[in-house]
């Protein structure tokens, strides 16, 4: 069963980790090439799976690149709508993390992204329940 779930093109968590791995050190890259809208872009493509640990890896890479946007505004600007949604999942995520700095920021994201994308934006991160971060 699990070969053929590999060969209809599902990862198993251990190569997903892998690649999540990957992204987050192109992240990395990006940001300390002060590339902080690429390392965003980076940080926001696809979904991670339902595993919790691919959840988890995932949020590292997502988190480097939130906080290091300066420019809330002008991220935006350059962000394609496509991103909002799922920005918007991550701001949530980042405020429910507790932590004061990633708080600020992610509330500043949320209030930003709001004025930009509207309420739309909000009801949609919060009523799917199946692309979870």
């Amino acid at each position: 069963m699990a070969e053929a779930k590999k060969s209809m093109g599902f990862d198993n968590v251990e190569d997903i980790l892998t690649k999540i791995e990957n992204k987050s050190l192109k992240i990395e890259s990006l940001i300390k090439q002060y590339k902080f809208i690429e390392a965003i872009k980076t940080a926001l493509e696809g979904y991670p799976p339902q595993d919790e640990r691919c959840k988890s890896a995932n949020w590292i890479g997502v988190h480097k690149a939130l906080m290091a946007i300066k420019d809330v505004e002008g991220m935006l600007r350059s962000l394609d709508p496509q991103y909002y949604d799922i920005l918007m999942k991550y701001a949530y995520r980042g405020l429910s993390s507790g932590n004061r700095t990633t708080c600020d920021q992610c509330l500043k994201i949320h209030e930003k992204l709001t004025e930009k994308a509207g309420f739309g934006c909000i009801l949609r991160s919060l009523v799917d329940t199946v692309n979870t971060v």
